[in-house]
């Protein structure tokens, strides 16, 4: 059997769904490594998952304190080095506020936590997160943010995916989830590690999940 790709899940103070992503990192094929934001290093894995919660109790801003992390230090490394890297809701905050992706997330247009399934459109199907999906099609994955609005100049092909009908956060664009430039960063405000069994409603997080575990494991076959 081929080996399983080791997936880093950072963990911060506030990280509520870390074990989450963990739990659906394993299901899919993956041994997912905790890392604690302390670390100045990262183990030997083939991608790192920035995931959802509360960081340092979201003071400041969503992710701002997170951003300046140790832990944070070496994925910003990870990923100038080609890593793959995939940050989900306050994830994706972290991972703007870093530099890694483009634009910021701001207020909920509602000025409201939202908690529910939401469609998303697919993009983009050619990156390492979205490989077992093809351009427009729809998928089904909650959402739970008060801070989920993304913000900036619509980057073109960098958008991997846009809210379908409604635009719950009152993103620019309908924006969803973005890329860097390089394709190797991605973020995203609903929660696919959410949507990994159909018992819960929908399994099309394991889409995404999905494709970043294929893509890793090709990153362990090219280091063997």
């Amino acid at each position: 059997m081929a080996p399983r790709p080791r997936v880093a899940v950072l963990v911060f103070p506030g990280s509520n769904d870390d074990r989450d992503a963990a739990r659906a990192l394993r299901l899919l094929g993956a041994e997912p490594v905790l890392v604690w934001h302390g670390e100045e290093e990262l183990p030997d894995v083939q991608a790192v998952v920035v995931p959802g919660g509360f960081s340092y109790g979201d003071y400041l801003r969503c992710g701002a304190i997170a951003r300046f992390s140790p832990a944070m230090g070496a994925v910003i490394h990870f990923a100038d080095g080609g890593g793959l890297v995939f940050g989900i809701c306050n994830g994706f905050q972290i991972l703007a506020e870093a530099g890694l992706l483009p634009g910021v997330l701001r207020a909920n247009a509602s000025l409201e936590f939202l908690c529910r399934d939401v469609p998303l459109v697919v993009e983009r199907g050619d990156l390492p997160f979205t490989s077992r999906c093809d351009p427009g099609q729809e998928l089904t994955i909650p959402i739970k943010c008060g801070e989920g609005a993304w913000y900036g100049e619509v980057p073109g092909e960098q958008v991997v995916l846009r809210y379908a009908g409604d635009n719950p956060t009152g993103a620019v664009g309908g924006v969803a989830g973005v890329c860097n430039e390089e394709g190797n960063v991605m973020g995203l405000m609903p929660h696919p590690e959410h949507a990994v069994d159909p018992l819960l409603g929908s399994a099309d997080g394991a889409l995404l999940l999905g494709s970043l575990v294929e893509a890793a494991g090709r990153r362990v076959v090219v280091m063997r």
